[in-house]
């Protein structure tokens, strides 16, 4: 099973463990609006899949903020941030936040992605909510980059997953190489 920290102490998670190279399930989530968004599998775009536990937390909201930005220069890509928050509270954040770059989608039903791409927390104070991670997917379906973050309280390598996302795309400028 594969592992993470929250705050130094070690945390279980659970689900089927994806590396690149795997085929990426295709999932359906819950977006800010109550309609259904489908993420992973095949698709006509990249696609960067960033997992938070909570739009509520000082730390997911700052990486929500940052990817919004870095989104705007990535038109060949389909960027999604997926918490287990409830659609309303996502959409109050993304009304509060001005995030217009990305789409936001909610795992809380069937927590079917966090089981699929195995970042749900089995244990400890978030159990029940998705690790920190980020999963970049090409367009036949496989995962191209994989971050489960070391530590959930911590930011992801923004220019690792930024850098990975253009050598897909071939799109220059999506912020590579800046922080």
């Amino acid at each position: 099973m594969a592992t993470t920290k929250l705050k130094g102490n070690l945390v279980t998670l659970t689900g089927k463990e994806l590396n690149v190279g795997d085929s990426a399930p295709s999932v359906t989530v819950v977006a800010k609006d109550l309609s259904e968004i489908s993420v992973g599998g095949k698709s006509d775009k990249a696609q960067l899949i960033v997992i938070v536990p909570s739009l509520d937390t000082a730390v997911c909201a700052q990486e929500t903020r940052t990817f919004n930005t870095k989104a705007a220069a990535m038109s060949e890509a389909r960027v999604v941030v997926v918490s287990m928050d409830l659609p309303f509270a996502m959409g109050r954040f993304c009304t509060t936040e001005g995030i217009e770059n990305l789409q936001v989608g909610s795992d809380f039903r069937a927590r079917a992605l966090a089981e699929a791409y195995g970042v749900l927390i089995q244990d400890g104070p978030l159990q029940g909510l998705s690790a920190r991670a980020i999963f970049i997917v090409d367009t036949h379906g496989k995962i191209a980059y994989k971050e489960i973050c070391p530590e959930i309280t911590e930011e992801p390598n923004y220019e690792a997953a930024l850098c990975a996302l253009e050598s897909l795309t071939g799109k220059k400028g999506c912020g590579c190489h800046t922080k």
